[in-house]
């Protein structure tokens, strides 16, 4: 089985943030249930707002990368723009469409693999992804298709995992310190221990070159959960600088 196919079959059995642990006991695909999806999301990651900062983008032309359960997709189609989404899988697709549906809105949502986005050149302003082009094969060659379908002076905003983070080292401690195999690489542990197959995660310099593509590129990293489980009495002052999440910002020249 090629390694998208791998990484497809894992997501299609629950789209990312659906689990019981978050939405409880509330009926599948109700409102109550997008709520509370919803309501995790922006607790535990509210930096989001501040990457995508859907509302300023009223009138463009949007794509989203790996869709999921629709909760950031609501908030572009709630900002008034020209909106598209593509996922990996028909899970994600199909619950991003019943998440908009109960809020009246729409979205040109279709499976696709982005390393082969089905647009054509220079047809966007935007392409957003939070969290997902990490899990592919070749994030070089999605980058790539990024570029070419944004226009000029178009920006992408998302997120990328840091491999110098706290969570990277609690995977490594537990994947393979505590395993005996110390030798295993970070990348190793990702890769194989951080949610589905062939999850990478990059250095501030790496991020940089595989946008060097773009003329300008921010990153912003930031500590999530997953980095203070094991240090939430001094989450307060640990180095931002050692958060597992990296937001990128990055536009091309006009």
């Amino acid at each position: 089985m090629e390694i998208n196919e791998e990484v497809r079959e894992f997501w299609e059995k629950e789209a990312c943030g659906t689990s019981p642990f978050i939405t409880g006991e509330k009926e599948r695909y109700s409102k109550s249930w997008f709520k509370e999806i919803e309501n995790y999301r922006y607790k535990v990651e509210p930096f989001i707002h501040s990457v995508a900062q859907f509302s300023k983008h009223k009138g463009k032309k949007v794509l989203e990368i790996g869709v999921g359960a629709g909760t950031d997709h609501l908030n572009w189609a709630k900002s008034e723009v020209e909106l598209y989404g593509i996922d990996l899988t028909d899970m994600a697709i199909e619950t991003t469409r019943k998440h908009l549906d109960l809020y009246g809105f729409e979205s040109n949502l279709q499976r696709a693999d982005a390393e082969s986005l089905p647009f054509e050149d220079n047809f966007f302003d935007i392409v957003y992804s939070w969290g997902v082009i990490h899990h592919s094969e070749n994030i070089e060659k999605i980058i790539s298709e990024i570029s070419r379908v944004l226009r000029p002076g178009g920006q992408f905003l998302g997120m990328i995992y840091h491999r110098r983070s706290l969570h990277t080292l609690n995977l490594w401690l537990k994947n393979a310190l505590l395993k005996g195999k110390p030798w295993r690489s970070p990348s190793y542990v990702i890769y194989h221990y951080n949610e589905s197959i062939a999850s990478k995660a990059y250095t501030f310099a790496e991020a940089l070159v595989l946008f060097k593509e773009f003329k300008d590129c921010q990153i912003t990293p930031y500590l999530v959960e997953a980095d203070y489980r094991f240090l939430k009495n001094v989450k307060n002052i640990l180095p931002k600088k050692l958060g597992f999440y990296m937001a990128i910002e990055a536009s091309l020249d006009d």
